[in-house]
């Protein structure tokens, strides 16, 4: 007799059946979620997600194909600076992490880079957790994780994210690193690329966070009968030995060990003007952090929107293209012009959304200054007296604004 089926696993089942049958799953990186964080209120950018479904490949089988990405070229320079970055065991990024945000530390001489392979991705969140409270229970030490695995629920659904990397101080504080292959040109760089960065970094912290409140949680003693032997950790560069000033401190441990500090300010690594030298600045992304923690807690739950859909629906790009333009639609779309920079299927939903007339294809302040007016006929009835009540702050301003300009067009023609 088959075993009952929990609320997780009819979930990934059922999110299995929307992407499609044998199509695998794309994962949720921190620049898509970040994207979709900042898009809170659109239910088809949160299921097709959530779901794993690729809305490249589902905009070029709607007939709206989306240029937006990164080019083959930008991959491939990013990932030669990444390697120049982290060349001989990540002396030169240790050195920028020292220089830019703790430098009342020990100079990094060595430091630990322990190995972070596993199989899948939970085998690689497990082991990132398990080095991370490692590496926090050697104070005085430098640890660097490369490409390690976090783990991020977003609405009901585990999200799976690959920061560059994590430093931990020899305070056991951690901070993420973000390595990017545009410019720092005499020390700054383009705003709108830095801020794109900060929000993703922002991702990584609160990923980071729910690993600390977890590891702070934990018996204090758990951590240290391993440390106490001194032995050199799997995957590690250099032995960490214990110290006699350490063992009280093991030995009295008896309640939970304080969370782990995440550090607000990230580092990030740009080339230096037009060279491949690497650079750095820190950046501090409380804000982002902050909106996007906030912007993730309003997403509607997954499960929740799947619940809501026809019986049968999918998303595969195998579909008839009529089929699967009704397997869209049945999911509604909060479309925006910013959408365009970060969604697969901004074309389409803008294609759509100025078919309906919606007052969203004109951005989300005229939206905001417009009130309970969805569509730009309510708008242009508001305007010229024929709808909309004259109580309401947008329709007065909307009905004063033609007055105004009936006025200005009549002293034109005399």
């Amino acid at each position: 007799m088959p075993l009952p089926r929990t609320r997780g696993t009819a979930l990934r089942q059922r999110l299995a059946e929307l992407r499609g049958p044998d199509v695998p799953a794309k994962a949720l990186d921190a620049r898509a979620l970040a994207a979709l964080a900042a898009n809170p209120g659109c239910a088809r950018r949160a299921i097709l997600d959530g779901a794993g479904v690729n809305k490249a490949a589902l905009a070029s089988a709607l007939g709206a194909p989306s240029a937006f990405g990164q080019s083959q070229f930008a991959l491939t320079r990013g990932n030669a600076f990444e390697a120049r970055v982290k060349a001989d065991g990540g002396a030169e990024l240790l050195r920028l992490v020292h220089e830019k945000l703790d430098r009342a530390a020990e100079p990094p001489t060595e430091a630990r880079v322990p190995d972070l392979t596993a199989t899948g991705p939970q085998g690689r969140t497990a082991r990132t957790a398990l080095e991370l409270r490692e590496a926090t229970a050697h104070p005085g030490v430098w640890t660097l994780l490369d490409h390690p695995m976090l783990a991020l629920d977003v609405a009901g659904s585990p999200a799976f994210l690959e920061p560059d990397a994590v430093v931990v101080h020899p305070d056991g504080s951690w901070t993420v690193v973000e390595i990017k292959s545009f410019p720092l040109l005499d020390g700054s760089a383009d705003p709108a690329k830095v801020g794109a960065a900060a929000r993703q970094a922002a991702v990584y912290v609160l990923a980071l966070e729910e690993v600390a409140k977890h590891l702070g949680t934990e018996p204090e003693g758990r951590a240290g009968d391993e440390e106490a032997s001194g032995r050199r950790p799997e995957g590690s560069s250099t032995i960490v030995p214990s110290t006699p000033a350490e063992a009280p401190r093991r030995r009295s441990a008896q309640g939970t060990a304080p969370a782990p500090r995440v550090r607000h300010r990230i580092l990030l690594v740009c080339p230096r003007d037009f060279s491949n030298l690497p650079a750095a600045s820190a950046v501090d992304i409380r804000k982002q952090r902050a909106v996007t923690a906030r912007q993730l807690a309003r997403l509607t739950r997954i499960e929740d929107i799947a619940d809501e859909l026809p019986e049968g629906t999918c998303f595969s790009p195998e579909l008839p293209a009529d089929e699967l333009t009704a397997a869209v639609e049945s999911v509604p779309a909060t479309y925006a012009p910013e959408c365009l920079s970060a969604c697969e299927l901004a074309f389409h939903c803008r294609g759509r959304s100025r078919e309906a007339g919606a007052v969203t294809t004109l951005g989300r302040p005229a939206r905001a200054e417009l009130g309970g007016l969805e569509t730009v006929e309510d708008v242009l009835a508001a305007a010229r007296g024929e709808a909309g009540d004259p109580g309401d702050p947008a329709v007065a301003a909307l009905r004063r604004a033609a007055a105004l300009r009936a006025e200005a067009l009549e002293a034109a023609c005399r």
